[in-house]
This record gives structure tokens, sequence and C-alpha cells, in this order.
């Protein structure tokens, strides 16, 4: 670090602690060369979250175009746009948790996941996107798919 005085750059750290609730470090620093002292601030540099599209390419993530897809799926729906901030925020999270980079793929899936459980019909309108449905038949197939469950497993009843 250069003094902001003398310009040296030999110098010491003699305080350290965090600042920004915990999103730097803050330094007082004492210059060995004029004896001052100043203060620095460290933050660290994020690594921008690329997204690998099908075709290979990459490109830097962008919330509002996940978001624009997702508002259109809900346009008219009854889902709050809290919950649609929510889901949002669970998936960039998610995303940024897996490593520098992500895949379209898992985008995509990750809202079907989550607009499954919030809004069957939201679920089809991204769906018909994403997965590029032509015919009608490819709705009736995803509405099966959709509709299919498992039965829970009957619990043995405990004898007294």
């Amino acid at each position: 670090m250069r003094c902001p005085y003398c310009q040296a750059d030999d110098d010491k750290v003699v305080d350290s602690r965090p600042a920004d609730e915990g999103g730097s470090v803050r330094r007082r620093r004492e210059c060995l060369a004029c004896g001052r002292r100043y203060t620095t601030h460290e933050r660290v540099v994020e690594l921008p979250l690329m997204v690998v599209k099908r075709s290979g390419v990459k490109e830097p993530f962008e919330r509002t175009k996940l978001a624009a897809g997702i508002e259109r799926a809900v346009a008219g729906s009854a889902v709050a746009p809290a919950a649609v901030a929510a889901l949002l925020t669970e998936i960039e999270e998610e995303a940024r948790a897996s490593g520098p980079e992500v895949t379209t793929e898992r985008l995509g899936v990750a809202v079907l996941e989550r607009l499954q459980v919030l809004d069957e019909v939201s679920y089809l309108r991204f769906a018909s996107v994403y997965k590029g449905f032509e015919t009608g038949a490819d709705f009736e197939r995803e509405v099966v798919e959709l509709r299919k469950t498992t039965e829970p497993k009957p619990r043995p009843v405990p004898r007294l």
C-alpha cells in the first residue's frame, strides 16, 4: 500500500476490523518512512456469474432477463410480486453458490421447479417457451406429467 502523504510503499498494519457489516475490512496503517497513519478499506472482488447458453456462448448473468421471463409466465395470475421476487432471489443465490458458471438449462429447470409449486398455469406458460412446445399435444403431455403424483406408501399401524 502506498502512503498518501509521502508515497512510500513500506507500512505496517496497526489495527484491523470488519466494516460494512462484514463486507469489507478497515485497516489503520502506519507509514514506516514518514510515521503518519492512514486508513484503508479492503473488499473482496466478486467474480461475475456467467451463463452458458445451449450454443456454448457465455454471457454475464442478468437478473432482469430472468425476471422478464418469469413475469411473462405469471402475468395475469394470482402470484404475488413478493413471491416472484423471492423466487428470483432463490434462483440467483442457488446459481451463485454452484460456482462461477451456470447453464441456461439449470436456470430453466430451477424456474420450472419453483413455478410448479407456486402456480400450475404459470408453470405451463414458462414450460411452453422453455421446452419449445409446438402443438397442443405438447401441452397435453406436460399437463399429464404435471398431474402425475405417486401415492404415499401406507404406514403400518402400530399395534398396542
